[in-house]
């Protein structure tokens, strides 16, 4: 079994495979592997700008752009752990292929959809394949590269891919809607999908676990119930307020998930092995995954809309401003495997979550009348701290299990990735609402504008363009006043979680060492 050490301040081998280095080829293939998840992280984020071309289109109702936009999220967080798990009984390598084709597929689907429906099945069906996708990569990267060093190195450029992928969509929409029609968004994955499906048996060796047990679909059902159910809750409570339907729909989800775990303890050969978590290495990865996009998804969240909406950027304009932040964000993530050859994993991980919360603590600072300038520095420092965490944790969690399972370990570090950026936006995205709907001065306008101005920023600015000059600028005034006194709140406690995590990183790993050294 291989597993990062962190005994002398750097990424060791510890495994039978210690003089084994990657090829040619491995690096080829992990450069397939990359462009797939590159386009799978585009994708999640290039339809925001497309929705005014496609409500004029295809004429949806509000409940059906709202699938449009969420379905594929949902289906592709439900289904992680169930396709991690099936990957590793299967062949990684032939579910990669078969989730390639299927996405392909279903993104020529979306780009010649006529209809609402046709379209929220071409996502369902985008979902679907990308749950495939995500653990494969990273559950092959796990057995191609046996030398950690080397493992640190391809999880960099993989977790690089990842997010600037998720940055880059709505510059890569923005231009594509300048000169083609709203399919085109979806049109550019299918290139990338066909070379993949020719070079990867080419470069990409298969891996399977060669003894996975019975694949049991009650627990398949129970993980996608417990999951699914939680993300709707949260991002729905986040879009629209409390809800009792999303409260129904969360404790749904929190009793599947009892059940499941329950389950797990039960069986054999169980989906996901929760002795896992007792690695302090996996579970410190895991936790850890999920608390840094959690911040980085939350300052996302506000902050695009601060700088479109308070500071008055065309969203072209506020993505090219988040550039700075996704490029330190893979630039660090590229710097881990250099970085843990003279650190300890601990002292690595633990100083980028510092760097996230100072970058965090300076948008309190943020204003309604200042540049983008404190933005732009602040989002840098918690790209730079988030990018280090996301390849350092997936590394530590797929080292943490013998290559043969590392589907199932992918998975689970994919789902906190996912549920990770549901919370950020819903529970950050809650605090900065509150204090918006507190402060906004909506005196001057009638019930219904009222309503709609404390909705969202965009619905007070919506209202703004309706009414009169001299009450649209008192609504526009507060409205931008309580948006950035939200985000000061949400910034304060995103600094918080992270320097919490920031110190307890290093003691959680370095008490793993400490075990592993008196097991010796």
């Amino acid at each position: 079994m291989s597993v990062s050490d962190v005994r002398t301040g750097s990424v060791h081998e510890v495994d039978g495979a210690h003089g084994h280095r990657a090829t040619p080829r491995d690096w080829l293939g992990l450069v397939v592997l990359a462009f797939a998840v590159l386009l799978i992280a585009v994708d999640g984020t290039v339809l925001d700008l497309a929705l005014p071309f496609i409500s004029s289109d295809l004429a949806p109702t509000s409940n059906q752009l709202l699938w449009i936009i969420d379905v594929y999220s949902f289906v592709l967080a439900g289904l992680l752990i169930t396709m991690g798990t099936l990957g590793d009984r299967i062949g990684r390598r032939r579910l990669l292929l078969i989730g390639a084709a299927g996405f392909g597929i279903a993104s020529l689907v979306a780009a010649v959809s006529t209809s609402a429906e046709m379209l929220i099945a071409a996502r369902v069906l985008q979902g679907i394949s990308g749950a495939t996708l995500m653990p494969a990569t990273l559950g092959l990267i796990r057995t191609i590269f046996l030398n950690p060093r080397q493992r640190v190195a391809a999880i960099g450029v993989w977790g690089a891919m990842a997010g600037g992928g998720a940055a880059a969509g709505p510059l890569v929409g923005g231009w594509l809607l300048e000169h083609f029609w709203w399919g085109s968004v979806f049109l550019i994955n299918i290139p990338v999908m066909i070379a993949l499906i020719a070079l990867g048996p080419l470069v990409i060796p298969e891996s399977k676990d060669p003894n996975p047990g019975r694949f049991d679909l009650t627990s398949s059902a129970l993980s996608m119930l417990a999951i699914v159910p939680m993300v709707f809750a949260v991002k729905e409570t986040a879009a629209h307020g409390f809800d009792v339907v999303y409260l129904l729909s969360a404790v749904i989800g929190v009793i599947a998930g009892f059940v499941f775990v329950r389950r797990q303890r039960t069986l054999a050969a169980p989906m996901i092995d929760l002795s896992l978590f007792a690695n302090r290495a996996f579970s410190t990865g895991v936790a850890t995954n999920f608390l840094s996009v959690f911040a980085l998804a939350g300052v996302l969240f506000f902050g695009s809309q601060y700088l479109q909406l308070v500071l008055g950027y065309s969203p072209l304009e506020a993505g090219l401003l988040l550039l700075p932040g996704t490029a330190a964000s893979i630039v660090t993530a590229l710097l881990v495997a250099v970085l843990v050859r003279y650190f300890s994993a601990g002292t690595v991980l633990g100083t980028a979550m510092f760097v996230a919360a100072a970058g965090a603590g300076l948008l309190v600072g943020l204003a309604t009348d200042s540049g983008p300038a404190l933005f732009i520095a602040g989002f840098v420092l918690v790209g730079a701290g988030v990018g280090v965490a996301l390849t350092l944790t997936s590394e530590l969690v797929v080292s943490a299990v013998e290559p043969e399972r590392a589907g199932a370990a992918s998975a689970v570090s994919e789902t906190a990735y996912e549920l990770g950026i549901a919370l950020g936006v819903a529970i950050l995205g809650t605090v900065v609402m509150a204090i918006f709907r507190r402060g906004i001065d909506v005196t001057q306008l009638t019930p219904e504008l009222g309503a709609r101005a404390g909705e969202t920023l965009g619905g007070a600015d919506a209202v703004a363009r309706e009414v009169p000059d001299s009450v649209a600028t008192v609504l526009l005034d507060s409205a931008h006043a309580a948006f950035v006194s939200g985000m000061h709140v949400a910034a304060v406690a995103t600094a918080v979680v992270l320097a919490i995590t920031a110190v307890f990183v290093p003691v959680n790993l370095r008490r793993r060492q400490d075990s592993s050294t008196t097991t010796e």
